[in-house]
């Protein structure tokens, strides 16, 4: 075609030449708008509701950081996958002595951290020693307790023994709190995360987001991550969620905050709505060890009060499984124990006055402001209020004033909060721990767990574990949370269920 216009007349063929310049132009800048089009799909925003107050997890409890820097910036020499299966990670494999006392792990040789230390047994018994010394503040410190010595053969090779048999261990390995870290960065990872995941960490505007972009030289040659660039923005009202989500302002929700809202997403040609299960147990917490929740008839009086379908309906819109201890369906050896304290107001008024309060009671509950703890304790404040029990809300900043007050401090009666770890039953354990729950054959329930490595017997040793709470009600077993979802219908790879909080990006991906 060019060839024919050249042969035209000199005037035209100016003319035509214009023309063909002009072609060449606009074709230049489509091709520069696509190239901009394609290179935005190496990037994401995700969006979610709290800011973690620091970015290393293996030195403070709340699940934000790991969702932000789980699998992303930190690996552990285990992990846990989408399916919630343990798998290796930075070991590449592990024997277990028949006495299930010594574990020796076989490490990948050439991980090397993104300041480019190196990864060996000695940064993995470093991280190990840092967990489970005197000076720990790991909050899972507990998991690391029954490991006797730690010996490194060498620079691949590292080897756990034991104080007693722990069937757990290789599943706690892959949780946050047990990633590895290395001796030169280890203290400064709240604010400037150095691991050997996928991402490194590039800033924290605090208030904002935290951006995260490709490590280039990351170890796993198997893994083809297709994001450049990763940023993780807050955002905590869920009106400001909705609205970021439909400007595309932010690329997904995967923890969305606001169930009521999600049919305003049907019909949305871009954004796609997907419901999941979670490890989210809303349990209302209390104070084991003060009156009057010392009382267990206290205690069982109130779950009788409570119609968690009632809850479940005006805390999170119908959206949730009600659960009678503290497990969830997805896990094994789950039963339903909903009917142990069935919603009953009769009995719990009789179990009451039996208990000394004829005339009800009165105490306060610290509820975190995010919508499920506020809008479950208007629930709660309502339905105790038929059996004469009058429960005051204070409103608790989640996550530090919580913290420092409940977790720690144990000052309060009542609190709610949706526990998030999976298969966490050793909460109720642990002395001491906010509950301020002791009993004696519950522990040595738990005990047995750690004692065998086989399923089916854990899994029946979990029952009897559930069946002790759900009797005891050291807490208020309310609902499971689901996971709901939403993103651009384009944005692939995200986890649907959430076997373990986080958002893992290695497999995120755009399609066209």
């Amino acid at each position: 075609m060019l060839r024919t216009i050249s042969m035209i007349g000199s005037a035209s063929g100016a003319i035509t030449r214009r023309v063909a310049l002009g072609l060449m132009v606009t074709a230049s800048v489509l091709a520069m708008g696509q190239s901009r089009a394609e290179a935005a799909k190496d990037n994401v925003t995700i969006g979610m509701a709290i800011e973690p107050a620091g970015l290393d997890p293996t030195v403070a409890a709340p699940v934000a950081i790991g969702q932000v820097t789980w699998q992303n910036v930190f690996e552990g020499l285990t992990t846990i996958d989408r399916q919630g299966k343990v798998v290796p990670l930075l070991a590449e494999s592990w024997t277990i002595s028949p006495d299930g006392l010594t574990y020796t792990f076989k490490l990948r040789d050439g991980v090397t951290f993104h300041d480019g230390e190196a990864f060996s047994s000695a940064t993995a018994k470093f991280t190990l020693d840092r967990a489970r010394g005197d000076q720990s503040v790991n909050p899972q410190k507990r998991y690391f307790s029954t490991i006797d010595t730690i010996e490194t053969p060498d620079a691949t090779t590292l080897v756990l023994k034991l104080k007693q048999p722990t069937g757990s261990l290789l599943y706690w390995l892959g949780w946050p709190s047990a990633v590895m870290v290395a001796p030169k960065t280890a203290e400064n990872n709240k604010v400037t995360p150095v691991g050997t995941g996928p991402f490194k960490f590039v800033s924290w505007a605090k208030g904002s987001q935290v951006q995260l972009e490709k490590n280039a030289g990351y170890w796993n040659s198997q893994v083809s991550v297709k994001l450049e660039k990763a940023s993780f923005r807050f955002i905590g009202d869920a009106q400001a969620q909705a609205a970021a989500l439909k400007a595309g302002d932010v690329d997904a929700f995967p923890e969305f905050g606001a169930p009521e809202l999600m049919e305003s997403f049907k019909g949305d040609a871009k954004l796609v709505t997907v419901i999941g299960n979670t490890e989210l147990k809303v349990v209302a917490g209390m104070n084991n060890a003060t009156k009057p929740f010392n009382d267990k008839r206290v205690r069982q009086a109130l779950m009788m009060a409570v119609d968690r379908a009632t809850v479940i309906e005006g805390a999170w819109s119908g959206l949730g499984t009600a659960i009678g201890s503290h497990y969830t369906p997805n896990d094994p050896g789950y039963i339903d124990l909903t009917g142990t304290y069935a919603y009953d107001v009769e009995k719990a008024k009789a179990l009451l006055a039996e208990a000394g309060y004829p005339n009800g009671l009165t105490f306060t509950i610290k509820a975190p402001q995010m919508a499920y703890a506020q809008r479950t304790s208007q629930v709660l404040q309502a339905l105790f209020s038929e059996i004469g029990v009058t429960m005051n809300i204070e409103t608790t900043e989640f996550p530090a004033k919580w913290v420092a007050d409940v977790l720690k401090a144990a000052n309060y009666e009542m609190t709610i909060v949706a526990h998030a770890e999976p298969m966490d039953l050793d909460i109720y354990a642990r002395d001491p721990y906010y509950f301020n729950y002791k009993n004696p054959a519950y522990n040595a329930v738990l005990q047995k767990v750690q004692e065998t490595s086989d399923p089916a017997e854990q899994a029946k040793l979990y029952g009897e574990a559930q069946k002790i709470l759900a009797d005891d009600v050291p807490s208020l077993f309310l609902f499971v949370m689901p996971k709901l979802g939403v993103w651009d219908g384009k944005l692939k790879g995200l986890w649907e269920n959430e076997p373990i909080p986080s958002n893992v990006l290695t497999d995120v991906h755009w399609v066209e």
